[in-house]
């Protein structure tokens, strides 16, 4: 019996668009991270990329729990002395909110190459119009 390793050129890559309005940011993000990684697939291999393209609409309509609006802080450096900036969930969703989705689904994906080629088709609107129309996505629900 032998094991079936699929190639490059025999995966098949879909296109599917994602509403974030009122689902929460961790659970939105996991379920994409797994779409992107390919694990929804039959053929799921860890050291390929079997994964499929999501554009993520409504991004700014993301919903979090708790007090996360005002305690969870994303930490940036300059790589200058005194250079560290700090910015809540709040100021950050309020001046780019694709950018928080981006960042929870980029640390659910590998760590690496692999995982820094999956992050690149990942696309993120704030509103509810995207540039993808030529793709034809399916509608991905969870």
């Amino acid at each position: 019996m032998k094991t079936y390793m699929p190639t490059a050129s025999a995966i098949e890559k879909k296109w599917y668009v994602v509403d974030a309005t009122d689902m929460t940011l961790g659970r939105l993000a996991s379920e994409v991270a797994s779409v992107l990684r390919g694990k929804n697939k039959p053929i799921f291999t860890p050291n390929l990329d079997t994964g499929d393209y999501v554009i993520i609409v409504n991004a700014s309509k993301v919903k979090v729990t708790g007090k996360k609006l005002d305690q969870k802080v994303y930490h940036h450096h300059s790589d200058y002395v005194g250079g560290m900036r700090e910015e809540t969930l709040r100021e950050k969703l309020a001046k780019n909110p694709c950018e928080v989705v981006e960042l929870a689904v980029k640390g659910m994906l590998p760590k690496g190459p692999l995982g820094r080629q999956m992050f690149t088709k990942l696309h993120v609107y704030a509103g509810a119009e995207h540039e993808h129309a030529a793709q034809k996505p399916e509608v991905l629900t969870f």
